[in-house]
């Protein structure tokens, strides 16, 4: 399926940037990569692109990238992009060379899970009103984003990331899924005990995790100009 992407910049590696649940490729407007060559695409059912009745498991908006990816790039996902570039990354190991994972819709602990089959249904019977309840205060485009964002969609990615066969956001789940990545992970996270948590499991000898307390679910735009300094002061460590 044909997405719709937006490029800029020339200057290589490419950067994959992935937005999150009910969002679109205008989140990453406001953050400032110089000349580095980016890519940022809408998901399947978000913003320009089409919107099917299925197909919103994250390797399936995984696999609507490929054609998208000419070399290997560094994927920057937040929250349910998080999942899709993880899934990116496990199921086409040569197209990532690295990851960032933005605040990720994966490692949801047991009081957490126990709150999914009543999202699910709300957001079933309810679609983006329920979203807004679920999710609490947004960013201002944000929310023109989410509403926009067909019902039906946003009840399937969150099936896809939570309750599905091959679901990988509760926990134990996540440990299972997250130790197949092969590449440098740079996790930024603004819950400390998630942090800790991802901080603790196996992976690349490169990896790291950073935690801002202080910011938002979407810190990359409570603080982008400190977000992108991170990223690109440990861009000869993620891309090597």
């Amino acid at each position: 399926m044909n997405v719709h992407v937006e490029t800029r910049g020339h200057e290589g590696p490419a950067l994959l940037l992935v937005h999150g649940w009910g969002g679109d490729h205008r989140v990453w407007h406001a953050l400032d990569f110089g000349g580095r060559r980016v890519i940022a695409p809408d998901l399947r059912g978000h913003g320009r692109s089409p919107a099917p009745a299925t197909g919103y498991r994250p390797a399936d908006l995984a696999r609507d990238l490929l054609p998208l990816l000419e070399e290997p790039v560094v994927a920057i996902g937040h929250s349910m992009g998080a999942q899709v570039v993880t899934a990116l990354a496990v199921e086409h190991p040569e197209l990532v060379s690295a990851l960032v994972a933005i605040a990720p819709a994966y490692g949801a602990d047991e009081a957490e899970e126990r709150l999914i089959p009543g999202r699910l249904a709300a957001l079933r019977a309810d679609g983006a009103a329920a979203a807004l309840r679920q999710l609490g205060p947004l960013p201002a485009p944000i929310i023109g984003q989410l509403l926009a964002t067909p019902g039906h969609v946003l009840a399937e990615c969150y099936a896809g990331m939570y309750t599905v066969p091959g679901a990988f956001g509760v926990r134990r789940e996540s440990e299972r899924y997250l130790a197949r990545r092969t590449c440098p992970v740079l996790a930024v996270h603004n819950v400390p005990e998630a942090a800790q948590w991802e901080a603790g499991l196996p992976g690349h000898r490169r990896s790291a995790t950073v935690v801002w307390p202080e910011a938002g679910h979407f810190l990359h735009l409570d603080h982008p100009a400190k977000f992108v300094d991170l990223v690109l002061s440990e861009w000869g460590v993620l891309a090597s």
